[in-house]
């Protein structure tokens, strides 16, 4: 159970219109959510040596892929919470979240239950770690300040385990929410996402090649329309496999529906029978597309 953040008794004032995704920012510590009764986060933090007060509203949940709408998406005001007349809403705020009894995050620094029923998060976590397992910069190591608002269930990431080729841990899965894939519509060759909609898994590895501790493996985008995804453990030039003694996946969820993750101990030695009836559930999953075929 978390605990909601306490905060001012008096009405607060509307902001001005911006709009913008769920992520609010990088680096950031101290971190407080206060939600009040007009549908309102305020999220309070330190960032580069100063105090931030951001307002976030008008976003619930996810709407399903499609390519002339627009994903839903909060409006925020990072003018230090200044409304009508520049009134600084972040001193009168009332906040009016009680505490969090929505299902389990990862990476959560807050979260809490707002009056109508519906969930605030803000989770925190490295994003940009550069892959197979390089040191990363102080700018990659910075971890996202991410903001989440929704009712009824959360996006869903299945993921599977077994083996490439008889050597190399595989993994493959999909990404759903409310039972339809996620997936996006125009990515740049290296597969970052350039649409709203679309969603890449961030896969690292535990006490690998790559050195003791969670490491980046690398990151790939859900196929589309299918919202499936598969992925090999392979060398990668002078970088060895990833193969770990654990896995975990994290995806940014769709529309300001939380961040999820997915971990796993490592599939071990190779074994023919669960290789084939792995083989053939993969099928029944994802496929046997040329994106995706067990071997």
């Amino acid at each position: 159970m978390l605990p909601f953040i306490a905060a001012a008794t008096t009405a607060a004032v509307l902001p001005a219109s911006a709009a913008s995704s769920e992520l609010i920012d990088r680096n950031a510590s101290g971190v407080a959510l206060a939600v009040n009764g007009q549908g309102q986060a305020l999220l309070t933090y330190r960032t580069a040596g100063r105090v931030r007060h951001v307002l976030a509203w008008g976003a619930v949940n996810a709407i399903t892929p499609a390519a002339e709408r627009s994903q839903r998406r909060f409006k925020l005001d990072y003018a230090g919470g200044y409304g009508t007349y520049r009134k600084q809403v972040w001193k009168t705020f009332r906040n009016r979240c009680g505490s969090y009894d929505g299902p389990a995050l990862r990476w959560v620094v807050t979260a809490c239950k707002a009056p109508d029923g519906s969930y605030w998060a803000v989770q925190n976590w490295q994003r940009q770690l550069p892959n197979y397992g390089a040191a990363p910069t102080v700018g990659q190591a910075a971890g996202d300040l991410r903001l989440s608002h929704w009712t009824g269930p959360l996006p869903v990431l299945e993921v599977k385990l077994d083996w490439a080729y008889r050597r190399f841990d595989h993994l493959y899965g999909r990404f759903t929410y409310l039972g339809q894939p996620v997936y996006g519509f125009r990515s740049t060759s290296t597969g970052a996402p350039l649409d709203p909609f679309g969603r890449n898994v961030y896969v690292d590895t535990l006490n690998s090649s790559y050195g003791v501790g969670w490491r980046r493996e690398n990151s790939f985008l859900t196929h589309s329309p299918t919202g499936n995804f598969c992925y090999g453990l392979f060398p990668h030039g002078s970088r060895p496999s990833g193969r770990g003694e654990r896995y975990r996946a994290t995806v940014i969820g769709p529309g300001v529906t939380p961040d999820v993750v997915w971990e796993s101990a490592a599939p071990g030695a190779y074994d023919p029978g669960r290789d084939a009836a792995a083989n053939g559930e993969q099928r029944a999953m994802v496929g046997d597309s040329k994106l995706c075929r067990p071997n």
